[in-house]
């Protein structure tokens, strides 16, 4: 079997050279293992008071993110 021949004007376009590693990235992924630490606490000690309170923590990290993103510390857009 022979590898198909890839032409010039096939090629993908070139990824971004951050791939990922920017501060809303971090920030975001950090605070979403946080709130999924603190909400799987507290389900195992039954307090459903803290699964709340992380999921949460989720949601916020997922405005921070995002308004981290528009300020221009994230990946940019297209």
């Amino acid at each position: 079997m022979l590898a198909p021949k890839i032409e010039p004007h096939n090629l993908p376009d070139v990824a971004p050279k951050n791939h990922g590693r920017t501060t809303a990235g971090w920030v975001t992924n950090g605070l979403i293992v946080l709130g999924a630490l603190v909400a799987g606490i507290g389900i195992m000690i039954p307090q459903f008071a803290l699964v709340w309170v992380g999921a949460g923590v989720v949601v916020v990290a997922l405005a921070v993110g995002a308004t981290l993103r528009a300020l221009g510390y994230g990946q940019p857009l297209k």
